[in-house]
């Protein structure tokens, strides 16, 4: 029979379609490619691209020239811009802001055909100290509310450029899905005094089941109430609301753990496309009449990823009443990754 599971930290309902038994097969498509004349990503092409804000250069070099591992540009043709004020004003019942913002675009390798799973685990390192280097720079600007690292991995998860890249988008306004998890996450710190995302990651351990991988420093898991089949949650083991404070160290034993999870998704679904979300703390710039607006942030948020490969769209179900229909069980999920052959991935 199926069931309905609740998720306290998203707050949504899902149903868990237990009864079709649907296997790792079953959920493997055909990707489409994309070719290109001429990457404007690739080694040698710096010149089509704006210049560079912060690159990985192992032997040094000029800035917007080959010898880079990994290069941080502004999108050429970004969402929001960096240039100019907010203008925030009222149109009857609305309310509008100027697109004020950022966005970058991480170039993970000048390699055109070699993809995160492929880079080394010092490579990974490498893409996660550009993460690192450019939120620290970027959260320094008071207009900014949000900062937001994403990747797109296949043009069905709207990668529209195969090179592998992630990107960063810094928005003027708290989105509604990182507000949900923050006043959740503050209102069971008010009545609890503990993080509901320790919480939550620690039932997942003691319980097993959804467990894909566990080293003791991250925990990779298919969350009780996975929205997506494949859905998979990474978390810090040691409690930390920002990304940005991670060192060197812990950026490598992060990597490790992401290679090995993409790896598992590769020898399993065949390379599926996907999403991988970074859900970090967002700036702590003072809000006017609310001195202590951020003082439990250190306590009651904790930092993950989310990574939903895709496998079926939305239908009408689920926009119609915002649960989503998972026909992937999650403990199914977990034991198939588990499992996973990963000399075939390689």
């Amino acid at each position: 029979m199926s069931e309905l599971r609740w998720d306290p930290l998203k707050m949504s309902w899902v149903v868990i379609a237990n009864e079709r038994g649907r296997r790792p097969r079953d959920f493997i498509l055909e990707r489409e490619t994309v070719h290109l004349a001429a990457c404007p990503f690739c080694a040698g092409n710096e010149a089509k691209t704006p210049s560079e804000l912060f690159a990985v250069r192992p032997g040094g070099g000029a800035a917007n020239g080959p010898g880079w591992k990994v290069r941080v540009i502004p999108n050429k043709y970004p969402i929001l811009r960096i240039e100019g004020q907010l203008d925030k004003k009222g149109v009857g019942h609305y309310d509008t802001i100027n697109g004020i913002g950022a966005h970058e675009v991480i170039i993970e390798t000048p390699d055109h055909d070699r993809h995160l799973a492929d880079l080394s685990v010092a490579e990974i390192t490498d893409v996660l100290r550009a993460y690192r280097a450019r939120m620290l720079d970027l959260r320094r600007d008071g207009r900014f509310r949000y900062l937001l690292i994403f990747k797109n991995h296949g043009l069905e998860a709207g990668a529209n450029v195969p090179h592998s890249h992630s990107q960063l988008i810094a928005v003027p306004i708290t989105p509604t899905v990182v507000a949900t998890k923050l006043s959740v996450c503050r209102e069971y710190y008010e009545r609890k005094e503990r993080c509901l995302i320790c919480d939550l990651t620690d039932q997942e351990v003691a319980d097993g089941r959804g467990v894909v991988r566990d080293d003791g420093d991250f925990v990779v898991f298919a969350p009780f109430a996975s929205c997506h089949p494949f859905e998979l949650r990474i978390v810090p083991r040691r409690h930390g609301h920002d990304f940005g404070l991670l060192d060197d160290g812990a950026l490598a034993l992060l990597a490790e753990t992401l290679k090995d999870t993409l790896m598992r998704l590769r020898a399993v679904l065949r390379d599926p496309a996907y999403n991988f979300v970074l859900h970090n703390a967002p700036p702590m710039h003072p809000r006017l009449g609310k001195p202590d607006y951020w003082s439990s942030l250190p306590y009651d948020y904790h930092w993950h990823i989310e990574l939903v490969p895709h496998l079926i769209r939305p239908a009408g179900f689920e926009r119609g009443t915002g649960f989503y229909m998972n026909p992937a069980p999650p403990e199914a999920v977990a034991r198939f990754l588990r499992e996973a052959d990963l000399s075939v991935s390689r």
